[in-house]
């Protein structure tokens, strides 16, 4: 049998939904310690399954959870950059997109446990374009030179080399 009501942490967070067997299920709205983070959305048997969680930072994730952990599809709002994509176990997995808000730098392309991994497509803020994968021979020339010249001269605005984050979020 569902009910609903509210549950006070003993950190001083909070639950105010819907439960089941003693576990949040249905939709609820769950806040951190001193109303830090956030989490609204639908419940299943105590884990996350759709919604909005949204960090003491202000960054957010908007998407589908399993387990506790974002899975499937879902948009991540993190400082100055957004991922548009899929998710596993947690990590940014097999394709996505992720642009700059503020600049046009952007990469569309496969991943793995977070990182860019194999095919895709950078776009640097001047406009020119890298094709390729992330493996040693796998990007074109004209995408490695000018990712060397850009990771030399601090100018990829975040983007990573050989599937290493140089972000700073």
């Amino acid at each position: 049998m569902s009910t609903g009501g509210r549950f006070n942490f003993d950190d001083g967070g909070s639950y105010c939904g819907g439960w089941d067997e003693g576990k949040a299920h249905g939709h609820g709205i769950c806040t951190g310690p001193k109303g830090q983070g956030e989490y609204c959305g639908s419940w299943a048997r105590g884990f996350e399954l759709l919604g909005v969680y949204t960090w003491p930072s202000g960054n957010t994730f908007q998407g589908t959870w399993a387990q506790g952990k974002r899975h499937g599809l879902g948009v991540e709002n993190k400082g100055r950059w957004v991922y548009r994509g899929e998710w596993s176990q947690g990590f940014k997995g097999r394709y996505g997109l992720r642009e700059s808000t503020g600049a046009s730098g952007k990469y569309e392309g496969t991943w793995h446990n977070g990182l860019q991994d194999g095919y895709g497509t950078e776009t640097y803020s001047d406009g020119g374009k890298g094709h390729g994968g992330t493996g040693p021979g796998v990007w074109t020339r004209e995408a490695w030179s000018r990712r060397e010249a850009c990771s030399t001269k601090g100018g990829l605005g975040g983007w990573g080399v050989g599937g290493i984050s140089l972000v700073n979020d």
